[in-house]
């Protein structure tokens, strides 16, 4: 009998857990997340894949709760994620103006902070402080385009960060702020634009960041999860397929 009422005790238990639903965000940042047709937004997981993404889509296998994983504007799902429990976004970097915002399943993967110019622009920097005598393009709501900003570097700030390589092109901005990964994909969606690494001045870990009104039960879950699959080296396997 208490055999029995044990294993009655587990079920219920999993059946609660795997009743709680979360909502999952992020943002048209290749190779990290994408839709497969290329559209900025999605609403199923299927319909979104990259690095993070496929991270976190292995993660949700790991767990007992029904996840819907959608691609929108990186402003509207921070928004979301930061008033509503049950939410979380990814990846993002997590940041001391951040760090009380959300509770951080992870470490993922890395972001490295990069500055872009025009293939062939001659623009040579030695150290970040050298890039304050050019005008750089971010976009709105981004982690690196804050720090320059805070740091007193000279910001053209825009909404889409797709548009930034076309800016570069075109003489509008001399370099560009976006990871060292995502840079190159950026411009290549944008119409094939060469543009060359001038400089990475920082590295900063990524994590899927939880809404801190959520149960604390689910981000304890959350989070043996994201340490069972680094400590297997999963996430490491799909970090190989984007060349990382």
């Amino acid at each position: 009998m208490k055999k029995l009422f044990a294993i009655t005790a587990m079920f219920l238990a999993f059946h609660v857990q795997a009743e709680e639903k979360l909502y999952f965000f992020t943002e048209q940042f290749p190779p990290y997340n994408m839709t497969l047709d290329g559209r900025p937004f999605a609403h199923d997981a299927d319909e979104i894949t990259g690095l993070c993404a496929q991270m976190v889509k292995r993660l949700v296998e790991e767990v007992p709760y029904d996840v819907k994983i959608k691609l929108r504007n990186w402003s509207f799902g921070l928004d979301r994620v930061k008033r509503k429990a049950n939410h979380g976004i990814f990846c993002t970097a997590r940041t001391e103006e951040r760090e009380d915002w959300f509770e951080w399943v992870g470490p993922l993967t890395n972001i490295g902070w990069t500055l872009f110019a025009k293939a062939g622009s001659g623009i040579k920097l030695n150290s970040l402080e050298d890039a304050k005598q050019y005008e750089i393009g971010g976009y709105k709501g981004d982690v690196m385009t804050n720090y320059l900003v805070d740091n007193g570097y000279n910001m053209s700030i825009i909404t889409e960060d797709a548009q930034n390589p076309r800016r570069l092109q075109v003489g509008q901005i001399d370099l560009w702020v976006s990871d060292e990964l995502a840079g190159p994909y950026t411009a290549s969606d944008a119409g094939d634009i060469e543009i060359e690494k001038v400089l990475t001045f920082k590295t900063t870990p990524l994590y899927l960041a939880i809404n801190k009104d959520t149960d604390p039960k689910i981000i304890g879950v959350l989070q043996q999860a994201a340490r069972k699959l680094i400590e297997e080296g999963s996430f490491r396997s799909i970090e190989n397929i984007y060349g990382r």
